[in-house]
C-alpha cells in the first residue's frame, strides 16, 4: 500500500555580486537540496510530495483534511516562520490557522512527523530557525536549545548506533560513512524516547537519530542533514541511505 509523504523545506534561492573591475553585476540562483531523498524514494511505496520551502509558505495546509492526506510530514530546514507568517498574516494583517498548533493536533491523533536537521532546522543558524518552545516542538522526542544549535564538524564523524536491534536499523550493518554537522538538541525526559544513534564521545555524543511517540502519532528527530553539505557524498550515495529512510517512514507510519 502506497503511503503519502510530504516534504516541506530544502529550498533556497542564492543572490550574487560579481565584480569585474569598474563592473558589477548580480545573479540569482534557485537550489533544491532534498535530491537525494528523491532519488532513494523512486519506485518505492512512498509517495512524496516535495514542496519547496518558499512554496510551503503559502501552500502547506491550513487545516486538518489537507494534513490528513498525508500519512508522514517531513520539516527539513525551513523555519517557523515559514509557517507562522503567510501573506496573509505578514502583509495583509488577517488572522489565519496556526499551523503549528495544527502539526501537533495531527500527529497527536496518529500523523507521523520527522524532522530534519540543517541551517534553518530545531534552531538553527543564528537561532533563526526558531523551533524551540512550539507547539511542534512539544511533539519531537527531543528538545531545542534556545542559541544557534550547529555542530560543524570538518574533520568527519562517523556515526555511532546505539540500538542495533531496532526495526529502523534492518539492512543497516556495519560502519555508516561520515558526516559533517548536526543540529545539537537535548533528549527529552520521556519514557516513549529511544535514542538510536548519535556521534562519538570524543565529538559530544550528540544525538543524532531520536525516536518518539505523542498522543497517537509517532515522530522522529534527524539531526544530519538530508544531503549535503551535512551528509558527505559518501553517506548519500551509501546503499544504505535509501534504506534508512524508508525504514524511518516505515515506523512512522505503522498502524498500531
Amino acid at each position: 500500500m502506497t503511503k503519502k509523504v510530504l516534504l516541506a523545506g530544502e529550498s533556497w534561492v542564492s543572490s550574487a555580486t560579481h565584480y569585474k573591475g569598474f563592473d558589477q553585476f548580480g545573479s540569482v540562483t534557485f537550489h533544491l537540496g532534498a535530491e537525494p531523498l528523491v532519488k532513494a524514494l523512486e519506485g518505492s511505496d512512498y509517495e512524496l510530495t516535495y514542496m519547496p520551502a518558499h512554496e510551503a509558505v503559502e501552500k502547506f495546509p491550513f487545516d486538518m483534511a489537507g494534513l490528513d492526506a498525508y500519512d508522514a510530514i517531513i520539516l527539513s530546514d525551513i523555519g517557523s516562520n515559514s509557517l507562522l507568517l503567510p501573506p496573509a498574516v505578514w502583509l495583509q494583517s488577517k488572522i489565519v490557522p496556526n499551523r503549528l498548533k495544527l502539526i501537533k493536533a495531527w500527529v497527536e491523533k496518529g500523523g507521523g512527523l520527522l524532522m530534519v536537521g540543517g541551517y534553518i532546522s530545531f534552531q538553527g543558524i543564528d537561532g533563526k530557525a526558531r523551533w524551540r518552545r512550539t507547539p511542534v516542538e512539544d511533539v519531537l522526542p527531543v528538545s531545542c536549545l534556545p542559541y544557534d544549535d550547529r555542530v560543524e564538524i570538518p574533520e568527519g564523524s562517523t556515526p555511532v548506533v546505539v540500538d542495533a536491534g531496532h526495526p529502523i536499523m534492518t539492512g543497516l550493518d556495519g560502519k555508516w560513512p561520515e558526516l559533517l554537522g548536526v543540529n545539537e538538541v537535548q533528549l527529552r525526559d520521556r519514557s516513549d524516547v529511544k535514542l538510536l544513534a548519535r556521534l562519538p564521545d570524543d565529538q559530544g555524543g550528540h544525538p543524532l537519530l531520536v525516536l518518539g511517540e505523542y498522543g497517537e502519532g509517532r515522530t522522529v528527530a534527524w539531526t544530519s542533514d538530508i544531503g549535503p553539505h551535512w551528509l558527505s557524498p559518501a553517506f548519500c550515495e551509501w546503499e544504505g541511505y535509501g534504506r534508512l529512510w524508508k525504514n524511518i517512514l516505515g515506523w512512522m507510519t505503522e498502524t498500531r
